[in-house]
């Protein structure tokens, strides 16, 4: 049975998409039979992958709302071993629909059940705010990936998230756990990065990941180009950091 790791947090601009787009990736490269939901409206996880988001048949928004089933909505083999659901725009007007269903925070979780036993990894990426879409997500997931920018503001972000995750678990998933922090967009020449990851370490209780993404040109440019860092340079260091982290997620899940 596939694990099914949703990327949260509720800060945007943290890297929360490059992590979904290139973990996904580079543990399709590892071997693993890896499944990518767009739970963002704005399709960023789709367009990275090099898929154009005003052009797909059937979308995530079509399986929350009872269109098609999520069979029928994967893109298969973007690249090899690595499948997407994909976004777009639609997908806002899921909020408002899915507010009139019953169990309306279980749709996803439903929809995957039909399909995790044919994938190692099913990766969920979502927004950046506490909605349904966001609940569909945490519902549907075993674990939460958290990726931590190397900010000032990164503890109060960290805390705010890891009430949200309490109150899921305590009303809607007992069974859902978090998965660990990725500091993302680590500055090697400031004083910043580290006294932030330092700080983290210092006061929060939980798992965080040796892996540490840097800030890089290369991670940056990957997305205009539709390409995961994996295939658009997977000698920088930004590929190097993903696939570190995959392999860590992989040895911590035997």
């Amino acid at each position: 049975m596939g694990r099914i790791i949703v990327v949260a947090n509720q800060k945007g601009g943290v890297g929360k998409t490059t992590t979904a787009v290139n973990l996904s990736a580079s543990l399709a490269k590892l071997g693993k039979k890896v499944l990518v939901v767009d739970m963002d409206p704005q399709g960023n996880t789709t367009s990275g992958l090099g898929i154009d988001k005003n052009e797909i048949e059937n979308s995530i928004y079509a399986v929350l709302i009872g269109e098609c089933g999520a069979r029928e909505a994967i893109i298969e083999d973007v690249y090899e071993n690595l499948s997407l659901i994909p976004s777009n725009i639609d997908l806002s007007g899921a909020e408002i629909e899915l507010l009139e269903l019953d169990e309306k925070e279980f749709v996803l979780d439903t929809q995957l059940s039909a399909v995790r036993d044919a994938y190692d990894y099913i990766i969920i990426d979502c927004p950046p705010s506490l909605n349904i879409l966001t609940l569909n997500s945490m519902c549907a997931a075993d674990t939460v990936l958290v990726p931590l920018q190397c900010d000032y503001y990164a503890l109060e972000g960290l805390t705010q998230l890891m009430q949200t995750i309490g109150l899921i678990q305590e009303r809607l998933n007992g069974d859902l756990e978090l998965e660990g922090v990725v500091f993302t967009m680590y500055d090697a020449r400031t004083n910043l990065s580290a006294q932030v990851v330092e700080n983290v370490k210092g006061n929060f209780d939980g798992s965080i990941y040796d892996s540490i993404i840097p800030r890089n040109v290369r991670l940056a440019e990957a997305p205009s180009y539709g390409m995961p860092i994996t295939e658009y340079d997977p000698r920088s260091a930004g590929a190097e950091s993903y696939l570190r982290l995959a392999r860590e997620i992989i040895e911590r899940g035997e």
